[in-house]
């Protein structure tokens, strides 16, 4: 039996929907496709991660404990408080390149690489040497996804990258410093 013409352009109206709602998000860029492809998917991940160490860094923050709690709390914060910081930034780069972010708890789940820590009890040592061997794998990270944006010539991208290896940097010899002698 034959489709009418109605029929016919019922069954086409939700693919031009969907292709409406992406080209509503076009953002225009001189970045070829497959940068601003390469890019956006490099930057998500790194999105993830620093979603992540966020949030580790304040379950640490919240369950700090023993004689140093309050310099260890102060500075589990102060690091939360920079690590978000970059999250805006980090995505609103990836939407100017025309490329979509993380929508989502499970998105970032999905591609995370940093691993959860859900342990009931954590010594501060372990807690410290944790962040920053974390930060650290952040650091070579970040790193990687410089590289990948020079390779496709995304100057702007690593311009942010590059202060953000600085702050991760200080984070992690503010961590390393804090651990010593415990």
């Amino acid at each position: 039996m034959a489709k009418t013409p109605a029929a016919q352009g019922a069954k086409k109206t939700p693919s031009r929907a969907k292709a409406r709602r992406k080209a509503a998000l076009a953002t225009p860029t001189s970045l070829p496709t497959n940068a601003v492809t390469d890019i956006a998917g490099a930057m998500n991940a790194l999105l993830a991660d620093t979603f992540a160490l966020y949030l580790k860094t304040k379950n640490f923050h919240w369950h700090m404990s023993g004689p140093h709690f309050r310099d260890y709390h102060l500075l589990l914060d102060e690091q939360a408080d920079q690590i978000l910081a970059t999250t805006d930034d980090m995505a609103e780069r990836v939407r100017k390149i025309g490329g979509t972010t993380l929508r989502s708890i499970g998105h970032i789940a999905r591609l995370q690489r940093v691993a959860d820590n859900d342990a009931d009890f954590v010594t501060p040592h372990s807690m410290l040497a944790e962040l920053r061997q974390d930060t650290l794998d952040y650091v070579v990270r970040l790193r990687e996804v410089h590289d990948l944006c020079d390779d496709h010539d995304d100057v702007a991208t690593e311009s942010l990258i590059e202060n953000w290896i600085d702050e991760a940097e200080r984070r992690a010899w503010f961590l390393f410093e804090a651990s010593r002698g415990t």
